[in-house]
């Protein structure tokens, strides 16, 4: 399957801000995607993450600022080019009628195709292929219903993977999932070649599976680099209110959170 469409391409969140009733819930955000790294947002719940990417994904005006794809204002883009550019994977993003897994992740070609098209060979094989990439292939002919959480999030991940987009934008992706999985699926982010951005809530996943971060603290970006960097014992504190150690993975060296529960700071 080909992992993106190889333009180079920087996703840019330029001094984005949502304002709903009266509530500031993102405030002069500003974040760099580069092509082809993978971008986490953190921080906690009710900091903005998801509402961010609600207008990454066009689920959501921002009251002021802009998405830029390259140079180009998302919001000028036409709906259907923008569908077959960004892939979303969303918390409720799930399917209310029980289509089979094999139909859910057809429709991630829908951005491509013209009204009742029938999938050609090359879009089976696409389908084929991102449902053995998500281990969901023994599950084609299931009612999409009858799974659980964690096999519904590989089956959306996979209907992503199958648009062939080039920015794909996950929120909480690794939500139901074991942890084989969770591994599995973060893995393949890094391997993708797509530029990603995605929320995540487990710190030590992020630091993992992320070149960059970015930490929200009430709709404000309060830190943002490489893991190494942002990861600190003083900003999980601040942030988070929690106590940490922060130490090196023993095989990657990256930063690794250890957490007291006897302890606040």
């Amino acid at each position: 399957m080909r992992a993106g469409t190889g333009t180079g391409t920087d996703l840019r969140l330029d001094r984005l801000s949502v304002v709903t009733d009266g509530k500031s819930l993102v405030h002069g955000l500003s974040l760099d995607v580069p092509a082809g790294q993978v971008v986490g947002l953190v921080g906690p719940n009710g900091s903005g993450k998801s509402t961010a990417l609600r207008c990454v994904y066009r689920a959501l005006r921002p009251t002021s600022g802009t998405v830029w794809l390259g140079d180009q204002d998302l919001t000028r883009l036409p709906l259907r080019q923008s569908a077959r550019t960004i892939a979303a994977m969303t918390q409720d993003g799930g399917v209310d009628f029980d289509f089979t897994v094999e139909e859910v992740v057809a429709l991630g070609r829908a951005p491509h195709l013209r009204g009742n098209q029938a999938l050609g060979r090359r879009e089976r094989e696409l389908c084929e292929r991102a449902m053995d990439r998500l281990d969901i292939r023994h599950l084609a002919d299931r009612g999409v219903l009858t799974l659980s959480g964690g096999e519904r999030q590989r089956v959306l991940l996979a209907r992503a993977l199958v648009q062939e987009p080039e920015f794909l934008v996950l929120d909480e992706p690794t939500n139901h999932l074991d942890v084989r999985h969770q591994v599995g699926l973060l893995s393949l982010l890094r391997g993708s070649g797509l530029t990603v951005l995605v929320v995540l809530h487990d710190l030590n996943l992020a630091a993992a599976a992320c070149d960059r971060l970015g930490v929200l603290s009430q709709g404000r970006l309060v830190a943002s680099g490489a893991p190494a960097d942002v990861l600190t014992a003083e900003l999980v504190a601040d942030v988070f209110g929690v106590a940490a150690s922060v130490v090196p993975h023993p095989l990657t060296g990256g930063p690794q959170l250890l957490y007291s529960l006897d302890s606040r700071p």
